[in-house]
């Protein structure tokens, strides 16, 4: 909550800072900012919600909370980009005066603010919300860095472009770690397999226990961050040892590929034999 008062804070200071200044590049960064306290926010809230208990309509919880979380954030993004590109466009166009040192002093501030921030999201566990949170901390930093070489740029030499160009090439490193990271949201929502899972070879993991015939509707989806969810049938030789082959499974599952949250239905299964022939007289 602190990181969150002191980003909201600093955002303000720095959209005046650089409407005084005439800087697009600080004027973006400051829209950074704003986005970073709302996805810091928005962070914080699908956290909370996240740790609540299941209950009769949420029978998981609330766990996807950080995955809606994460969804919102990246939208935002999206349109942040394609604000400060708009603009950006506009200025090289139209190019306008710029207060080179007042841009150099506030960009270095914000610059110190989000290193601090980035440091503990990225010390944090990293679930979709947190890499959220995080895309937009270091979209911002590097809008402080822009920001800052603008400001030296325009001092030491007066070439006004600068700012702009700089604002354009943040932006398209924002979109591209935003569209990575919506990747993966939708990737979650549409219940994907978890990337570098293989499901093939999960299930031929499966029918190397003893007792297995095959195994159908096999399915491997995300909860959310961290938390796999498996359900399959599994057709026995011997229903009889079905206790034993559970633990197994459980264990391989567990040990090889880091499910935990297993579901399996055991099925009776039909050993068909070929009729005699009939002897030849």
């Amino acid at each position: 909550m602190t990181g969150l008062l002191l980003v909201f804070l600093f955002a303000i200071v720095e959209a005046i800072g650089g409407w005084w200044a005439g800087s697009l590049a600080l004027m973006g960064d400051a829209g950074h900012m704003f986005s970073d306290a709302a996805a810091l926010g928005v962070a914080v809230l699908a956290n909370r919600l996240a740790m609540q208990p299941p209950s009769e309509q949420h029978t998981f919880g609330l766990v996807r909370a950080e995955v809606v979380a994460a969804l919102i954030n990246g939208l935002f993004m999206l349109l942040v980009v394609s604000t400060i590109a708009y603009h950006a466009i506009h200025r090289l166009q139209e190019p306008v005066p710029v207060a080179g040192s007042m841009v150099m002093v506030i960009a270095a501030v914000g610059l110190v603010i989000n290193i601090v921030i980035a440091v503990r999201l990225h010390q944090s566990e990293q679930t979709l919300n947190v890499r959220a949170a995080l895309l937009h901390v270091i979209g911002d930093l590097l809008g402080s860095v822009a920001a800052l070489i603008a400001g030296f740029v325009i001092l030491l030499t007066g070439w006004l472009p600068i700012d702009p160009i700089l604002s354009l090439f943040i932006c398209v490193l924002i979109l591209l770690s935003s569209l990575r990271l919506l990747r993966d949201v939708l990737n979650v929502i549409m219940q994907s397999v978890p990337a570098g899972l293989d499901v093939a070879e999960v299930e031929q993991t499966m029918l190397g226990i003893d007792n297995v015939m095959s195994v159908h509707d096999l399915h491997v989806w995300t909860l959310t961050s961290g938390q796999v969810v498996l359900s399959a049938h599994v057709v026995m030789t011997d229903l009889s040892r079905w206790e034993a082959v559970l633990v197994e499974m459980q264990q391989c599952l567990e040990q090889q590929y880091g499910i935990l949250d297993i579901t399996l239905q055991p099925e009776a299964g039909k050993i068909v034999s070929l009729p005699h022939s009939s002897p030849v007289i």
